[in-house]
Formats: C-alpha cells, sequence, structure tokens
C-alpha cells in the first residue's frame, strides 16, 4: 500500500517541477526544503529514505531531538525560526543552515558561536516586506549594511535571502510581492555580493515565488499534513 506521507511528497516534488517548467526554469534549479516543525522524527526519516535531505526546525529542543534521532542518512538541518540572542549557540553548533538572521548582533554571535571543526555557516539574511506586527526581518534599506556585516564575519557565509511575507490571495499579487525580494537580491548582487539563494515560497504560494526567481522552497503543510 502506498504511503500518504511519500504520496503528498512526490506530488510536491512534482508541483515544483511544474511550475518551474512553466516559467522556463530548470526543475533542479529549484530545492525542496521540508519544514518539519512539529512532526514526530519518524515522519522525517521515511521521507528521507526515499531522498528528501533538507529539512525546516522552528523550535531548537524539539529540532535537536530529531537531529540526534536521525543520523543516517546525512540530512542537512535548516533553522527557519526566529532567533532569540540567548539561543544562538545550539543553533550555531548543530545546524547547517540558519534563514532568519535579520540584525548584527545575531550574526555576530552566531558566528563567535560557530565550532572552528565545523564548516562555515550558511546564512539567509530575513527580509521584512511590510511593517507587520510579531514579524522578524530587516527592511530592505537595511541590507546592504547588514550583508556587508554578515560578510566580514569569519564563521558565516552569507548564501542569500528569505522573506515570510503578507498573505495574499491571488497568483499576481503573490507574485508582486517576490519579485520585489527578486530585485534585493539582484541588487545585493550587483554590488558583489555573490549570493545563491532565495528562499521564498510556501504551500499556499510557491508558485509564484518560483515564477519570480525562488531557488528554496520551504514546504510543510503540503508534505506532512495540518499539524495537531
Amino acid at each position: 500500500m502506498a504511503d500518504p506521507l511519500i504520496d503528498r511528497w512526490s506530488t510536491t516534488r512534482t508541483r515544483i517541477a511544474s511550475a518551474a517548467v512553466r516559467c522556463g526554469r530548470a526543475p533542479e534549479s529549484i530545492a525542496l526544503l521540508a519544514i518539519s516543525k512539529g512532526q514526530p522524527a519518524s515522519a522525517l526519516g521515511v521521507i528521507a529514505a526515499a531522498g528528501q535531505q533538507h529539512f525546516g526546525e522552528n523550535y531548537i529542543q524539539e529540532a535537536l531531538a530529531k537531529i540526534a534521532a536521525l543520523t543516517e542518512p546525512r540530512l542537512t538541518w535548516h533553522f527557519t525560526g526566529q532567533i532569540q540572542a540567548n539561543k544562538t549557540r545550539p543553533i550555531a553548533e548543530h545546524f547547517d543552515w540558519v534563514h532568519t538572521v535579520d540584525r548584527e548582533r545575531i550574526a555576530v554571535r552566531l558566528s563567535e558561536q560557530r565550532p572552528e571543526h565545523a564548516p562555515l555557516l550558511n546564512v539567509c539574511l530575513q527580509v521584512s516586506l511590510e511593517d507587520e506586527p510579531g514579524k522578524a526581518g530587516a527592511p530592505p534599506q537595511a541590507l546592504a549594511a547588514l550583508a556587508s556585516r554578515v560578510r566580514e564575519l569569519p564563521r558565516l557565509k552569507l548564501r542569500g535571502l528569505m522573506c515570510l511575507p503578507p498573505h495574499r490571495e491571488t497568483f499576481a499579487e503573490q507574485l508582486a510581492l517576490f519579485a520585489r525580494m527578486k530585485t534585493y537580491f539582484d541588487d545585493l548582487n550587483a554590488q558583489g555580493c555573490e549570493l545563491d539563494t532565495l528562499s521564498m515560497g510556501m504551500s499556499g504560494d510557491m508558485d509564484a515565488a518560483i515564477a519570480a526567481g525562488a531557488t528554496l522552497v520551504r514546504v510543510g503543510t503540503a508534505i506532512f499534513g495540518a499539524r495537531a
């Protein structure tokens, strides 16, 4: 009997490939990050065995338990939650990527606490597209200075930009927001930042994100189903 989790994961991959082809992009140019917060390690293990490598977690203690439990195959762990300054050490020590750096203090602490024996910590800057209470992100006008500072830090590697955009109903409205992100991405690269990752698009808006140039989409519900 087919596993519904594998079916949803496969359907998501097909959806990404189809969205890429529609806008003239290569499907392999878009990575799938499975957002696995609130899901048991056993569920991650099912799709990991099928070939899913990248997993995103928002809560440190939950993530650390999964990282300890899932050692084969070697998975790539992304921190995608808001970062508190007093919680940077376990992120620096255990994750491969951080998508939510939005201020210098956090970046400095991550660099200082990244173990010397570990590869550089891959970093995306979280961008605030609108002023939304309770939502993190650097304003667009602060990106150039923040990017410059992160690139100076010895244990970090600046890879790109990430956003959690405000909700929009239509494809056109979603596309307009993501197109702004692509502009910020291109502007930083024109300044020499050498970014390669545009982390945007989730279950409800990934098609618009891919059309705008996303290189990584973060998908939870479409793969795992609604969280309890």
